[in-house]
């Protein structure tokens, strides 16, 4: 059974970024919800040093999302949200990671009717 501690900074970290898409235009925010939900989901059953890595990540997409929001809001609204990859950092994903990486990348190049959301 898992750390309850362990358990309770997850659910936390998952809590917080769902909260910040909230200020995310609506197609990024459908987008964005579902891949987290989907990752999260997927890292439940993940080994010791998988779940390291995985709460660094998401914990460093928390403090970037959470800026960007926060520089948007600012300016009055209009901001520009995601970041750039490091050579380094790409160096570091495995073929999975890169496929995620183009489907991701196809999915948000899509056109915004795609989802169909009214607000």
């Amino acid at each position: 059974m898992a750390n309850p501690a362990h358990v309770s900074k997850v659910r936390a970290l998952y809590k917080r970024i769902l909260q910040l898409h909230r200020f995310l235009p609506v197609d990024l925010r459908a987008l964005g919800d579902q891949y987290v939900k989907d990752e999260f989901r997927r890292h439940k059953s993940a080994k010791p040093g998988e779940v390291t890595s995985f709460m660094i990540e998401w914990e460093g997409y928390r403090d970037t999302l959470q800026t960007q929001v926060l520089e948007t809001a600012s300016r009055g609204g209009a901001g520009v949200y995601g970041t750039v990859l490091s050579e380094e950092k790409l160096k570091q994903f495995q073929d999975e990671q890169f496929s995620q990486l183009y489907e991701l990348m196809l999915e948000s190049t899509k056109p915004n009717t795609q989802f169909h959301i009214q607000e």
